[in-house]
């Protein structure tokens, strides 16, 4: 197998990331000769046989002596002793890692979402993401140090995957952390234990990088593991300091390299070097505080950050040339071999990496749209119509068509989904409920994408043949621009390569330049799009740090005495603010709900209470927010005396408002479960808005809803108002709480312990937010809008309770007025509207068809301005401007110059009908055609002089365009250019 020459990047942390170690990397496969595939790759199909691996000693599970106490595993966590995959399949990789550190005292948590939590990050991209608030001292441990094994995607080197060996769009990244426990003697002891004795792998195939200035880990590694001073090598800043932007937790790192060729020896041996060493393991030392001035001071809280590559270990421990061809992977690869009808083994390189773009994209795509994430054209969105574009693109590469039996009415990713999703159960168990929502969605965008993909196909054409067109025109080179290349591969899926294969064939030129200068702008933007991980302390943490949690007992009252801890100003930490002063106040205790689970934060009154004097200083409350941690931030103006940090206060909220907050938090809980109940299971939320004057929900579903299922939707949910069923509220460990039911809402981040609303019979969810005590509270639920907002997502806005109330009100205030102008009784109004619509319309035929006639008389009399063209063929031209005929007359009166003209005739008109309008027509007779002519093609031009566009068939073309300006001269270029070709057409 040929060596790719493309770079690479460790997978957890590529180069573009503010978490990387600021390097690239260079992985290539192994050398051409290592792997012969026709003799061993079907043996490898099976991927995992004990006997491939060196000997293995009996696991050995010690407790360290350290302050982290060893805790058992907890039902939650289960891990099976026994691997039925065998003990080298990814599973058992990924389930042996967690054990190996439970036993050391490890908390084992779950992946988190590939949605993060985090404002700063458009994907999950590593391991660590969920720790950055521990990391960044915002939120207290929880435990002293966790393990997982956490689903990441990254898309910044998209176009090197199935090229190298190791690049992928999805991988699962095993980590191990402190949080202030141990340090690097443990970290590195316990990589290696790990390495040599649970994976067994060989020490003598093992080789580690140390920073140049770090002799401590150097130490560790030579003098307590025993590592030989020939294979650790020491590097620079460039490739083992870790740092997490110009300022902020930085520290030095070591990593794990196994070593494919030890035959090689020790000299000259370069780390890099992509055919003898791949990097497994990454431990960061996070010790030091990067200061702005460039200085490194000690951090207080020390932490371990480590990641080992889940696909990495098991190539090594698979043997196999790459990670696409371990058991993680290459049973989906598989997959799209069969519907391809080609093996794996037998085929091209070509065709090898096509499958292995597919093989590594299906499990990106399944996983997205399983955490919830639905294509779109935006952020999250538009990485997973990417991802499906290029599969489906690269999949009718292979001559997959998706013709099929049983393959979801023509799509073949739903099947090659199925593989994936069958691999799941380790990885996400969620992944299989939802099964029926990520195979619909991805039949939906894929039958999508095909139209595009035949629009793209003709639409290349089209630029081919006008590329050609304007080279003959202009006796030039036909060259493709970069941007029409880069259209084709950005909206239509189109790989530049077939591009410009396309266009040899045609004897077209690319211009790769500017179609590298719009590629390297939408990689900009991409990486800017929220791409890295900022691990940096904030402005104002110095007083976050020094102000407690604040206490929330809003749920139990909504007035309370409290302290202000501290205030800010202009985002900056002050002592005391004058009265006007637009301030942010922290308390030690509140009433006031602050913004979460879609519920908007309180609002209400803060009155500093001077003893004796009586309120002497009262802050309006207009948003309550909370900071990174639990620490509420009150937003609002002093309208009254001055405030002082230190101040004993009274908090008051808007009981009001309040209650509209909880009639529409509750409202949307029966929201979801009527949806639930009229529309499916699979249905879920997606987002929500609880809001004072309204509710907004977004949830999953492939189409509009109709009028009787809305109304049914209504009906459930009045119908469970009026049924005054009390409400309860409860909080318990959160696995109980999945165990009874409960419903998490997308996105929300929850803790060991979690609070459970239910409405008993009707919905149980976990929520934090505020409720009714009783339906009954709701008084009444009315949707007043239903729609897209983006594929596969649509969108309700309802009201409720006082907010319904006045709703149904104002409906009827503006029925009463209708009635009045209409003069007819209200259940008139349908029928009275009805015909004045069809009044309206007959009326706006009798206004067309006399501009009809119109445009043909004008026509007729322009008529005699028609001259000939050509000397063997006679061909009748008329360039025309026709006033301000409108768009349809304009075609009529084409039409009518057609039939007086006869054939051979090109007849070119245009009219200003409105301001800021051009209409433009091309229409040619069927010997103007045959000569090769193409009224779309020739009138697309013109209509961009005039600012606009358009097209059409090859005999009769419209277009349009804001610059009346313009029109005159273009329609003077146009008498010039048909003059022209036809001219030399027609002799």
């Amino acid at each position: 197998m040929e060596a790719s020459k493309l770079p690479c990047s460790f997978a957890p942390f590529p180069p573009s990331t503010l978490i990387s170690r600021n390097r690239t990397k260079c992985h290539h496969s192994l050398s051409p000769g290592f792997w012969n595939y026709k003799d061993v790759i079907v043996q490898r199909l099976s991927l995992i046989y004990p006997s491939h691996l060196p000997s293995r000693n009996p696991r050995m599970q010690f407790i360290r002596n350290s302050s982290a106490s060893v805790e058992p595993l907890t039902e939650d966590h289960h891990i099976e002793e026994k691997c039925e995959e065998g003990p080298t399949s990814g599973n058992s990789i990924r389930r042996r890692f967690l054990e190996f550190y439970a036993a050391k005292g490890h908390k084992i948590l779950p992946s988190s979402s590939l949605v993060p939590d985090d404002p700063t990050v458009l994907l999950t991209i590593a391991g660590m993401l969920q720790f950055k608030p521990i990391f960044l001292g915002k939120v207290p441990r929880q435990v002293p140090c966790a393990t997982t094994s956490q689903k990441c995607i990254r898309t910044n080197d998209i176009e090197n995957v199935g090229r190298t060996s190791r690049h992928h769009t999805f991988f699962e990244m095993l980590g191990n952390f402190s949080f202030g426990d141990y340090f690097k003697k443990e970290a590195i002891k316990w990589a290696w234990e790990l390495s040599t004795i649970e994976y067994g792998l060989s020490a003598e195939n093992l080789w580690i990088s140390v920073y140049e200035d770090d002799e401590e880990t150097y130490d560790i590694w030579h003098d307590e593991i025993g590592v030989p001073a020939n294979r650790i090598k020491k590097m620079g800043e460039e490739d083992n300091f870790w740092t997490s932007g110009s300022t902020g937790p930085c520290g030095p790192c070591s990593e794990i390299y196994y070593d494919f060729h030890t035959e090689r020896g020790f000299s000259n041996a370069d780390l890099n070097d992509d055919t003898r060493f791949i990097e497994f393991y990454n431990l960061v030392f996070m010790q030091f505080n990067k200061k702005e001035d460039g200085s490194l001071e000690p951090l207080k809280q020390k932490n371990i950050d480590t990641g080992m590559g889940l696909e990495r270990m098991a190539r090594i421990l698979q043997k196999v040339p790459n990670n696409y061809e371990t058991d993680l992977i290459f049973p989906i690869i598989e997959k799209a071999a069969e519907l391809a009808s080609i093996s794996y083994a037998l085929t091209n390189d070509s065709s090898r990496t096509k499958l292995k773009v597919i093989g590594d994209h299906m499990r990106a795509i399944v996983y997205l749209l399983s955490d919830g994430v639905f294509p779109s054209n935006i952020g999250r969105g538009y990485i997973v119509r990417r991802l499906i574009r290029r599969a489906v693109r690269t999949g009718r590469l292979l001559g997959i068509k998706g013709d099929e039996p049983g393959n979801l009415e023509g799509a073949f990713l739903p099947i090659i989904a199925q593989k994936v999703i069958d691999l799941s159960t380790e990885i996400d168990p969620d992944v299989k409920t939802r099964k029926t929502r990520i195979l619909e969605e991805l039949k939906r965008e894929e039958l999508r994408f095909i139209v595009t993909l035949e629009r793209g196909e003709k639409l290349l054409d089209e630029m081919l043949d006008n590329a050609l067109e304007y080279a003959t025109l202009h006796k030039t080179t036909a060259c493709l621009s970069g941007k029409d290349a880069f259209l084709l591969y950005d909206t239509y899926g189109f790989p530049v390569e077939i591009t410009m294969e396309e266009a040899d064939e045609r004897g077209v030129s690319v211009n790769m330049s500017d179609f590298d200068v719009e590629m390297e702008n939408q990689r900009r933007q991409s990486q800017a799009a929220h791409n890295t991980v900022k691990l940096t302390v904030e402005n104002g943490s110095d007083l976050t740090q020094n102000v407690p949690d604040t206490e929330f007992i809003g749920y139990d009252t909504l007035y309370s005495n409290a302290v202000i801890k501290g205030i800010l100003l202009g985002g900056k930490p002050v002592i005391e603010v004058p009265e006007g002063s637009e301030v942010e106040v922290l308390l030690d205790r509140t009433p006031f709900y602050a913004e979460s689970g879609g519920q908007i934060g309180d609002r209400g009154l803060i009155k500093v209470n001077g003893g004796k004097t009586g309120i002497t200083a009262v802050v309006e409350i207009s948003d309550v927010q909370k900071s990174l941690g639990n620490i509420f931030v009150h937003k609002g103006t002093i309208k009254e005396g001055s405030v002082a940090v230190g101040g004993e206060v009274v908090a008051e909220v808007d009981a009001k408002l309040r209650q509209r907050a909880k009639v529409h938090h509750t409202a949307t809980h029966l929201l979801q479960a009527a949806l639930k109940k009229v529309i499916g299971q699979e249905t879920s939320q997606a987002g929500s808005l609880v809001a004072f004057e309204r509710l907004r929900f977004d949830f999953n579903f492939h189409r509009q809803l109709l009028d009787h299922e809305l109304m049914k939707v209504e009906d459930l949910i009045n119908e469970w108002i009026g049924d005054a069923t009390p409400l309860q509220t409860e909080v318990m460990r959160i696995a109980d709480a999945k165990k009874a039911g409960a419903i998490a809402m997308f996105g929300e981040k929850y803790g060991e312990e979690v609070r459970v609303v239910n409405v008993p019979g009707v919905s149980m969810e976990l929520c934090g937010g505020t409720h009714v005590s009783n339906t009954s509270e709701i008084r009444g639920f009315k949707i007043i809008s239903e729609q897209g907002i983006s594929s596969g997502v649509r969108r309700i806005e309802a009201v409720a309770g006082d907010a319904f109330i006045e709703y149904v009100s104002d409906r009827d205030n503006y029925m009463k007025q209708l009635c009045s102008t209409l003069k007819v009784k209200a259940e008139e109004v349908p029928m009275r509207v009805s015909s004045l619509l069809e009044e309206l319309r007959m009326t706006k035929n009798e206004v067309s068809a006399a501009r009809a006639k119109t445009a043909v008389y004008k026509a007729s009399v322009i008529a005699k301005n028609a001259f000939h063209v050509g000397s063997s063929t006679k061909i009748r031209v008329l360039v025309e401007f026709m006033d301000d005929t409108d768009a349809d007359s304009l075609k009529t009166a084409a039409e009518h110059l057609l039939d007086v003209l006869e054939d051979p005739a090109a007849i070119i008109l245009g009219s200003s009908p409105g301001e800021e309008k051009v209409s433009l027509v091309a229409a040619f007779s069927p010997t103007v055609v045959t000569m090769g002519m193409q009224a779309g093609k020739f009138i697309g031009p013109i209509a961009k002089m005039c600012g606009g566009g358009g097209g059409g068939r090859p005999n009769f073309a419209q277009a349009g365009g804001r610059k009346p300006e313009s029109l005159s001269s273009a329609l003077e270029k146009a008498r010039t250019d048909i003059v022209k070709v036809l001219s030399e057409k027609a002799s």
